[in-house]
């Protein structure tokens, strides 16, 4: 089932109360693992998704990552005393480049901490990153404490690939890390070869459609299983047929 893998997301900055309600409404209706939403619609959708199964997920230093260790640390402080389930902080993309990694590390840590038990994805942004910046990334990412690597904020110049996954879920496996895959998800083949590549988390805007298409896709595969059964009956009949005659 696609839905225990989305997280639905509305991260824009024009979005309204409205839409918010929105996506939580259709959270509870497809009973998606969670939302993703701006910290300032954490206590909105805390109280829409209530009694549900539904994590409310927000997102830290976003999108650029550039907030000292310090103001990330009292912004996901707030968002979980505020409700939030989990937190998406994004990585201090300049020192990872720049290979400050005792700062990369620290900016983390003061995240994870000041998020308590609830669970810290880092975004790396792999759309601006090499090879290896993205495998030192996720040495950092569990030398901290965070619980999962995340492929992108999907405000950059690239979302998640497939190949990305891949890399970070080899690098995760070895580290007890988990991956979020995020950024350009629109279509159910897309997600489905996310998860294949290796992602526990699908961030995207287009979880109704994912959803839609999968439920498509498993109606397509089970009416093509029918014809299939019909033809073998009718073979197996006139075989039958034959046999008597």
């Amino acid at each position: 089932m696609i839905e225990k893998y989305i997280e639905h997301t509305l991260l824009k900055p024009e979005a309204t109360t409205g839409d918010i309600i929105k996506l939580c409404m259709e959270a509870r209706t497809h009973n998606f693992l969670g939302v993703c939403v701006n910290p300032c619609f954490v206590p909105l959708a805390k109280h829409l998704l209530a009694g549900t199964e539904v994590k409310v997920v927000t997102v830290v230093g976003f999108p650029l990552g550039c907030d000292e260790p310090e103001v990330k640390a009292a912004a996901a402080r707030r968002a979980v005393q505020n409700g939030a389930d989990e937190v998406d902080m994004v990585i201090n993309i300049g020192a990872l480049k720049g290979r400050d990694n005792a700062f990369v590390v620290e900016d983390i840590r003061q995240v994870v901490e000041a998020a308590g038990a609830a669970p810290v994805k880092v975004i790396i942004e792999t759309c601006l990153l090499n090879e290896e910046e993205k495998t030192r990334a996720c040495g950092m990412i569990a030398k901290a404490g965070a619980a999962f690597v995340k492929t992108s904020t999907g405000f950059s110049k690239g979302g998640a690939t497939v190949e990305d996954v891949a890399l970070l879920y080899g690098e995760a496996q070895k580290l007890g890390l988990r991956v979020k895959a995020a950024g350009g998800i629109r279509d159910y083949a897309t997600a489905k070869a996310m998860i294949a590549a290796g992602a526990e988390r699908l961030g995207c805007s287009a979880g109704v459609k994912l959803a839609e298409e999968e439920k498509q896709e498993a109606g397509g595969a089970e009416k093509a299983g029918s014809v299939v059964k019909t033809a073998g009956d009718a073979t197996t009949a006139t075989s039958g047929e034959e046999a008597k005659a």
